[in-house]
């Protein structure tokens, strides 16, 4: 089977959980005998062309100033549409066209016409769900366009049943359409090891400090701000905490004044963007994950520190609830609620017997979402969208 599978971000860029879910969704399919063709948008120092572990990546140029954002996305778009002309011409017709979220809808669709094939769009989130509604024209915008690829796609899939019921409910689709197959991880590359005591010196921990890491896009929908106010709780009671935030975004200047303005100044590290190698050195030297998303479909983050066996405390909302069994492998915070979060925190910083029993169990649930096991899944819905394709 040859696929096209479009996607805005891919590694080296990583803006949040839809690079990591191509990249390693690719790899498995390509594992599976499938030549996988990943257009996405071009990088620094990385060629336009290339094939790595059996995956052929086009890294498409952007050829022409946009003013705002929304104008480049539809201006990649169209740069998108020639590079999956190149292929079908190079390699021949693709069998599907995949397009991860509203960001590659519009070539996706363009593919799905000019070619005759079947279009399979994955909704990783929602305009409405993300913005908590729409409010202005923008947003109404990018709710049209993600209504559009609901309805050209002979199937659609999702990452999690609290996105599957979004989805039915704010775009009337048949159940039957709408495919549930979770984000994956791969738990081998987390078995690493790692010098602890480099990593946590080179952060600013001190040996005797406990580790608290959160990872995400600097966003309102990430809740930092809540996590911050509970720190802001924590640390009247527990003066060796550090909490690392790793991530960039919009409200990462307004998130560092608010840590300051709560006297956490010397408690709390903005790391920016870090690259996976650093990253993965970080969870390995941490001793908790919060998670505290107002908003998460899925949230493959959390699955990742279970991977590497921490202790991870979610929100209890969206697909976050999915992945974590509260007391079992995770425990569960009221969203939005600093003071429960902050409960949650001061919980395993004091109960060495649970932390042990969440780090075990959370190493034993990561291997059920291996990406070998998606990547089948997957396959069976581009089946079944191939016998659904309908062109007008």
């Amino acid at each position: 089977m040859r696929i096209i599978m479009l996607s805005w971000e891919y590694p080296p860029r990583i803006v949040g959980g839809i690079s990591r879910h191509v990249y390693f969704l690719s790899r498995a399919l390509a594992s599976e005998g499938c030549e996988v063709h990943v257009v996405t948008l071009d990088f620094p120092g990385k060629s336009i062309y290339e094939v790595e572990d059996g995956v052929h990546v086009h890294r498409v140029p952007v050829e022409i100033g946009a003013s705002n954002f929304h104008m480049w996305v539809a201006l990649f778009n169209h740069f998108f549409e020639k590079r999956i002309g190149y292929i079908t011409h190079n390699f021949g017709k693709p069998d599907v066209v995949h397009s991860h979220d509203w960001l590659t809808a519009l070539s996706g669709i363009s593919a799905k016409h000019m070619l005759r094939i079947p279009l399979v769009v994955t909704f990783h989130s929602t305009e409405r769900g993300r913005s908590q509604g729409l409010a202005n024209p923008e947003s109404y915008m990018v709710d049209s366009i993600e209504w559009w690829a609901s309805y050209e796609a002979s199937i659609v899939i999702t990452v999690s049943s609290h996105m599957k019921d979004e989805l039915i409910r704010y775009f009337k689709l048949p159940e039957d359409k709408v495919y549930v197959i979770h984000n994956g991880v791969d738990p081998s590359i987390f078995n690493i090891s790692v010098d602890r005591d480099s990593i946590r010196g080179r952060l600013g921990v001190k040996p005797w400090e406990k580790l608290i890491v959160s990872v995400g896009r600097m966003s309102h929908q990430k809740g930092f701000h809540i996590l911050l106010q509970a720190m802001s709780i924590v640390i009247h009671r527990y003066r060796d905490v550090k909490l690392i935030l790793v991530g960039d975004g919009y409200m990462r200047g307004e998130l560092e004044r608010q840590a300051s303005d709560l006297g956490l100044s010397e408690h709390v590290v903005f790391t920016g963007f870090i690259d996976d190698v650093y990253l993965k050195a970080i969870l390995k030297s941490a001793d908790i994950m919060v998670v505290c998303s107002l908003y998460e479909p899925f949230g493959i983050v959390a699955l990742e520190g279970m991977a590497s066996g921490l202790p991870v405390i979610v929100s209890a909302t969206g697909g976050l609830k999915e992945i974590v069994e509260h007391e079992v492998d995770g425990l569960w915070a009221s969203p939005g609620d600093p003071a429960s979060l902050a409960s949650c925190i001061e919980r395993l910083l004091v109960d060495a017997d649970l932390v042990s029993k969440l780090r075990f169990n959370a190493i034993v649930k990561a291997k059920r979402f291996d990406w070998r096991n998606i990547a089948k899944k997957v396959l069976e819905a581009y089946g079944d969208a191939g016998r659904r394709a309908r062109f007008q």
